[in-house]
């Protein structure tokens, strides 16, 4: 099964519901002044919207970047809901040629939260294209759960080496200027997909 039916039927059975939830990331909320920093964001593998949302609703330009047309549908009537507008792109950002050249260094912010759905060899790419459209001092603010996380098993990938560690993280945005990294425990209640105590860890890198 292709990534996007896998998450397409994800989305699709949590039916009328959302399944990570309407609120925003906690660590990505808890950052809101740090978001004045800047007039456009783009929200890497959005899902349903919860967070795209939420960075307009700060008063951000926000472009969402989602492979599943059932989460950008559900996505879309978030927004309207809440009375947003967001530029949605249905877009693998594991496709060869994504980023397109109008998005090389677009973005003030580029938000990736619980991105970790490739192992080591894509994550290289993964993290490649982030960098393309985060422009010149710009940050990428990224979330994730660590090693520790399975023996939790509230939600992220069962792969070990899908997850982050600080030295992981250190290694990848070594050319950049890491303006926080930090690995903590939290209870997490993001809908029905992240729910409990969780091992995470949180980056602010910013662009040279």
């Amino acid at each position: 099964m292709s990534q996007e039916s896998m998450w397409s039927q994800r989305y699709r059975d949590a039916g009328e519901d959302y399944l990570f939830g309407t609120q925003p990331n906690r660590f990505l909320a808890n950052r809101a002044a740090q978001l004045a920093d800047g007039r456009s964001a783009l929200a890497v593998a959005d899902g349903e919207g919860r967070n795209s949302v939420w960075l307009a609703e700060q008063g951000l330009e926000v472009t969402a970047v989602e492979i599943s047309d059932v989460a950008i549908e559900k996505a879309r009537r978030l927004a309207a809901g809440r009375g947003v507008a967001i530029d949605f792109l249905r877009a693998d950002m594991m496709s060869p040629d994504w980023p397109p050249p109008e998005l090389a260094g677009a973005f003030d912010w580029v938000v990736g939260i619980f991105i970790q759905f490739v192992g080591p060899a894509e994550r290289e790419q993964q993290f490649a294209a982030l960098k393309r459209v985060t422009r010149a001092g710009g940050r990428i603010l990224l979330q994730g759960y660590t090693p520790k996380q399975l023996d939790y098993r509230t939600g992220g990938p069962s792969a070990v080496e899908n997850l982050y560690t600080t030295e992981l993280l250190r290694e990848a945005f070594a050319d950049w200027v890491i303006e926080e990294l930090v690995e903590y425990e939290d209870d997490v209640a993001e809908g029905n997909a992240h729910r409990g105590r969780s091992a995470l860890i949180g980056m602010v890198a910013r662009k040279p």
